[in-house]
């Protein structure tokens, strides 16, 4: 195993610890400026990871890149517009994933502007050479992609996903109690979807595509800091 995987497992576990709390805290925080206080209730309105980790899903996350924490338990019942309030609450957790590839991203660029880092990514991305800077910025690459990849994935509309309370928002009552009636067939077509996804080449694999297209999008927005203010600029 060499230093990049190493630090593809770390950015992994990382992800496990940072960015699964975040992501579920977002829809805890959203339902509860909705009305509804379940979330907050039972303490997921908070980023210690311990209060969301699911042990598969955990597992999962390190070992394949592909994982999930507990669902944030919500009462669209108790809030102002169940609807409106269900689909915001849902959407809160991609856009929480988004923010922080931004920030990750952000954080990459500023780096870059300074010489330490600037060399490190010469000499790591050009030589090979390791050093602790280009070990953190390789980090912040990894943090950026799979925030970006978690957001685009949760937002695919089928359940158990937050794309499909997205969804339900723009559907009648009729729609939620057909999907609710044939749930586990419905699961089952989402299982193997998501295989078939995978294992899709790059070509023909609309959510890489999707994935890759966001990821140039917002990094776009940052990358323009070293090239105006950094020493690789000169």
């Amino acid at each position: 195993m060499n230093t990049y995987d190493l630090l593809q497992y770390l950015s992994r576990i990382l992800t496990m610890l940072l960015v699964l709390p975040l992501h579920e805290a977002a829809h805890g925080f959203m339902a509860k400026k909705m009305g509804d206080d379940t979330a907050e209730l039972q303490g997921r309105i908070t980023l210690n990871p311990f209060a969301h980790l699911d042990p598969i899903g955990s597992l999962l996350m390190v070992f394949t890149g592909f994982g999930w924490a507990k669902p944030v338990p919500i009462n669209p019942m108790r809030m102002r517009k169940y609807r409106a309030g269900t689909a915001l609450t849902a959407l809160a957790g991609p856009v929480s994933n988004l923010i922080a590839a931004f920030i990750s991203g952000l954080i990459y660029n500023i780096l870059i502007c300074f010489e330490t880092f600037a060399d490190a990514y010469v000499e790591y991305f050009y030589m090979g050479s390791v050093t602790p800077a280009a070990c953190l910025l390789i980090i912040l690459q990894f943090l950026f992609s799979i925030n970006v990849g978690l957001a685009i994935f949760n937002l695919i509309p089928l359940p158990p996903l937050d794309g499909f309370n997205v969804l339900r928002y723009f559907t009648s009552e009729k729609v939620d109690r057909w999907f609710y009636m044939h749930q586990r067939e419905i699961s089952y077509i989402f299982l193997i979807v998501i295989l078939l996804i995978t294992r899709l080449p790059y070509e023909y694999n609309f959510l890489s595509r999707i994935t890759g297209s966001v990821c140039d999008l917002l990094w776009n927005t940052v990358n323009w800091i070293p090239q105006k203010w950094g020493v690789l600029a000169s």
